[in-house]
């Protein structure tokens, strides 16, 4: 599917600068803000900094990218808006999918402690460092 028809199907308009934001995060994947501002501005240099802010928000709200607080304190959006897990190797961030690892989760969430919670979503967070 064209980056214009995804942005469409999210219920948002397919303006240029958001096809560039899109586009971006696709190449990407794992990016702060700033490197989703810098690689806009080599591109674009005409689209503001408030602008990119406004659309990733946008991206986030419509789910077309999902948010993740990396361990350095900064937030990152993920280009992977589905329920999914992360490793992160110091600034590095990959993607873990493990639907029965979620699952086996989620039913463990559903006993007595935790009955009155509608459980949303499950994202798990591990810090790993390379060996030597």
């Amino acid at each position: 599917m064209k980056t214009g028809e995804i942005i469409k199907k999210a219920g948002l308009k397919a303006t240029p600068q958001r096809k560039i934001v899109y586009e971006i995060m696709t190449e990407l994947c794992h990016s702060s803000i700033d490197d989703v501002i810098a690689r806009v501005r080599q591109i674009n240099p005409e689209i503001t900094v408030s602008t990119v802010y406004r659309i990733l928000d946008s991206f986030y709200e419509a789910g077309l990218l999902s948010k993740i607080k990396h361990p350095n304190g900064k937030f990152i959006f993920d280009i992977t808006p589905f329920e999914h897990h992360h490793i992160f190797t110091g600034d590095g961030v990959i993607d873990y999918i493990d639907p029965e690892l979620t699952e086996m989760i989620r039913k463990n969430l559903k006993g007595d402690a935790f009955k009155n919670l509608d459980i949303n979503s499950i994202s798990i967070q591990i810090v790993a460092k390379n060996k030597s």
